[in-house]
C-alpha cells in the first residue's frame, strides 16, 4: 500500500512542486542523487573510483515533450560522453528513450540515439539503454536490437517484475546484447507483472542465471544480500569467472555492501543519478525500501 501510494506520489505535479520548492527534501536528495550539474556527478565518480568502483551515469529526466528539448538533451548525454573520456573516468552511460524524444516520434528519438552511440563508439565507451514503465518495454527492445546491429557497446534493461522478462532475456542473449536486470521500480498492473516481492525475487534468480550462463557481460543489479550470495554461488559452482559479469548498485545504497564485494574481487559498478529532474527518481527509491523512506522523513523533521 505504501509503494503504491508514493509511486502515485511520484507522478503527482502539485506534491512534485511542493517538494522540488522545498530546500530540505532537497538536500535530502543527495544522497540518492549526485546533484543537479555534470560536474557534481563527475565529483562523486571520481570518488567512488578511488574505491575501484566503476560508474554509470544517468541523466535524470524523462518524457520530453517537443524536438528541441529531446535535441538538448541529446547534446547533454554527449557532453557527459566527452567529460568521461577526457578525464579517464571509470564510467559508462545510461540513457532513457522518452528523453531523446520517443513520445514525440521514434524517427526523433532514434535519430538522437545514433547521434549518441556514434559519439560514445569514437571514445569506446558503453551505453545502456534504460527501462521505463510497461508502456515502453516492447519499443525500448526493438530500439535495442537495431542499435546493437550498427554499435557494438550498446544494451538494455531488464525488469524481472514483468511476466515477459526471462522470454526477453533469452532473446536478448541469442543476440549478445548486453542486459542490464532490475527488479523494476514502477507501477504495473497485476496482468502484466508480479506483485509479490517473493514472485518478483523468482522470476529475478530465474532471469539471473540464463545471463550470468549466458549473457554478454551482464550486470547483475540488486541490493539484496540473498540474491547476491545466490549470484555468488552460481559462478563459483558453474566455473563462470567474476571477471565475466558485474554487480550494479544504486549512489547512496548499501555502500557497505559495495566495498565488501570489491574487497572479494567482483566488478562493481555505481549508478549515478544527475539532473534538476530528481524527484519521481527519489520518489521511486523510497517507495523501494523503507529504509530509504526513512531516511528522507528523518531529514524533513530536523
Amino acid at each position: 500500500m505504501l509503494k503504491d501510494t508514493l509511486l502515485s506520489l511520484s507522478q503527482n505535479d502539485r506534491f512534485r512542486e511542493f517538494v522540488l520548492q522545498n530546500k530540505i527534501a532537497r538536500s535530502a536528495s543527495r544522497r540518492f542523487v549526485a546533484g543537479e550539474l555534470l560536474d557534481e556527478a563527475l565529483h562523486a565518480a571520481l570518488a567512488l573510483n578511488k574505491q575501484s568502483i566503476q560508474v554509470a551515469l544517468d541523466l535524470l529526466g524523462e518524457n520530453v515533450e517537443s524536438e528541441q528539448d529531446a535535441r538538448n538533451v541529446t547534446q547533454d548525454y554527449i557532453s557527459a560522453l566527452d567529460l568521461v573520456a577526457h578525464t579517464n573516468l571509470e564510467a559508462n552511460l545510461s540513457i532513457k528513450l522518452t528523453a531523446l524524444g520517443l513520445d514525440v516520434s521514434r524517427d526523433l528519438c532514434e535519430e538522437n540515439l545514433d547521434a549518441i552511440l556514434e559519439h560514445g563508439k569514437q571514445h569506446n565507451i558503453f551505453v545502456c539503454i534504460d527501462m521505463e514503465g510497461s508502456d515502453y518495454t516492447e519499443r525500448t527492445i526493438e530500439i535495442a536490437r537495431r542499435a546493437k546491429q550498427r554499435y557494438a557497446e550498446v544494451g538494455t534493461v531488464i525488469q524481472s517484475y514483468l511476466y515477459r522478462s526471462r522470454a526477453d532475456v533469452e532473446g536478448l542473449c541469442d543476440l549478445s546484447v548486453r542486459v542490464r536486470l532490475v527488479k523494476g521500480a514502477y507501477q504495473e498492473p497485476q496482468s502484466i507483472a508480479y506483485q509479490q516481492k517473493r514472485e518478483v525475487d523468482q522470476s529475478y534468480v530465474e532471469s539471473m542465471k540464463i545471463l550470468l550462463a549466458r549473457g554478454n557481460f551482464p550486470a547483475i543489479a540488486t541490493h539484496d544480500e540473498e540474491i547476491i550470495k545466490e549470484a555468488c554461488a552460481f559462478v563459483r559452482d558453474h566455473g563462470i569467472s567474476k571477471e565475466a559479469f558485474e554487480f550494479q548498485m544504486l549512489y547512496g545504497i548499501r555502500r557497505d555492501l559495495q566495498e565488501k564485494l570489491v574487497q572479494q574481487g567482483y566488478n562493481m559498478r555505481v549508478y549515478v543519478p544527475y539532473g534538476a529532474q530528481w524527484y519521481p527518481y527519489m520518489m521511486r527509491r523510497m517507495a523501494e525500501r523503507p529504509a530509504n523512506l526513512m531516511f528522507v522523513l528523518t531529514n524533513l523533521l530536523r
